[in-house]
């Protein structure tokens, strides 16, 4: 995992979904941008998924992040509501692996333990402690945007390795490829 780098943050929706771009660099975070797109005024579901990508490529070729991490589907009700969110997903992911770059999944809990040491946090705390940690002056109204810079800081937390990668099929060799200077010689 490259040390110096720039991680975009997705918390996806079909109504608003959250964006939040961090930049690492020396080992310090700090936050260049983050907010939402607006869905719920459009007709219908194909023109919010349009919109979600024509945003999500505006921000890559504005700010050019070397990887994405992107808040794991859960599970819900409303079967509807699940595909329309899981299509919402695809389009983001779409869009990071058409400019090549890499994605991770994170679950709701954990992007929530990582910022706040509380898996069961609400967003209104984790606002806060993002508020804290990247000095940030006023949390916005729609706390859909602090959730994508959850995110954000949570792949980084994470040392990337999310829902995607964690398994590695549980084997040594996969752990040692993720961390090669763990292994003695």
């Amino acid at each position: 995992m490259i040390e110096d780098r720039i991680i975009l943050g997705i918390d996806p929706g079909t109504t608003v979904m959250g964006y939040g771009l961090i930049q690492v660099k020396n080992g310090k975070l700090t936050m260049l941008n983050f907010g939402i797109i607006q869905l719920n005024k459009l007709a219908n579901h194909p023109e919010k998924l349009k919109r979600i990508l024509d945003r999500l490529n505006g921000l890559i070729e504005e700010f050019h992040p070397d990887e994405m991490a992107i808040e794991a589907p859960f599970f819900g009700k409303n079967v509807q509501s699940m595909l329309k969110l899981g299509r919402a997903q695809g389009v983001a992911i779409a869009s990071c692996l058409n400019h090549n770059i890499p994605f991770e999944e994170y679950s709701p809990r954990r992007i929530k333990q990582a910022v706040t040491g509380n898996g069961n946090a609400s967003k209104e705390q984790v606002a806060a402690m993002l508020q804290k940690l990247l000095a940030f002056d006023d949390i916005p109204k729609y706390l859909d945007a602090t959730d994508g810079l959850a995110v954000a800081v949570c792949h980084y937390f994470s040392k990337g390795i999310g829902e995607h990668n964690k398994g590695n099929g549980g084997s040594w060799k996969g752990f040692l490829s993720q961390n090669p200077k763990r292994e003695k010689k």
